[in-house]
């Protein structure tokens, strides 16, 4: 992470930029059209995944009640440190607000353990911000976006739940698993100027159109 001044941050992976502290509408869209309505929700359940630098969990955080549950699912202790240290003052120190856990794992993991436990109470929204998204051709043995990885967010998602991804551009094999596991889906662009993303929303057909 590279800084210049007391707000500006930057994150690159292999000399491509990631993510910057100034421009962070899609993921503050994607975290608001995941949980809207949930403040009503009594306990409402959230699964987070990337923590990047926070904004997706602050806008999350923000459309929630006092008593909701948010799961951060984190691969880099470094990046906690990050959102923990220097970035908390940009995201009012959400990765210690008292709704939140935090935990080093991989998301994909993390999911097939509920969807696997009828014990386990369901997430009310399972919020993918990750590094791109899925690509416009998705492997079937992808972990996150293939068909049977999305077959197991449906079984990890309350009846009523929201499965919301940030992704680079539209993804066909995306969108193909999705249907295939019985998602209704909606795609919404976010952003502004050069940086305009896309956000898929998707419920199960149980649970109407989005």
């Amino acid at each position: 992470m590279l800084q210049r001044g007391e707000k500006d941050f930057l994150i690159t992976i292999n000399g491509r930029i990631l993510m910057t502290s100034a421009a962070h509408r899609s993921e503050d869209a994607l975290a608001k059209l995941a949980c809207a309505g949930l403040r009503s929700k009594r306990r409402a359940r959230v699964l987070v995944s990337g923590l990047g630098m926070g904004f997706t969990l602050r806008a999350a955080l923000d459309e929630l009640a006092d008593d909701a549950q948010v799961t951060v699912a984190e691969l880099n202790a470094v990046v906690v440190g990050w959102c923990k240290g220097p970035l908390a003052p940009l995201i009012a120190d959400a990765a210690r607000d008292p709704r939140v856990t935090v935990d080093i794992v991989d998301v994909a993991v993390c999911i097939a353990g509920v969807a696997r436990d009828p014990g386990v109470r369901r997430f009310d929204a399972i919020v993918l911000d990750m590094y791109e998204g899925p690509q416009t051709q998705v492997r079937p043995n992808d972990p996150l976006y293939g068909p049977s990885a999305v077959l197991r967010v449906k079984k990890a998602l309350a009846p009523d739940g929201v499965f919301a991804v940030w992704c680079e551009g539209p993804s066909a094999g995306f969108e193909r698993a999705l249907h295939a596991a019985g998602f209704h889906h909606q795609l919404r662009r976010a952003g502004r100027g050069a940086r305009i993303h896309c956000v898929y929303i998707a419920r199960p057909s149980a649970a109407g159109t989005v």
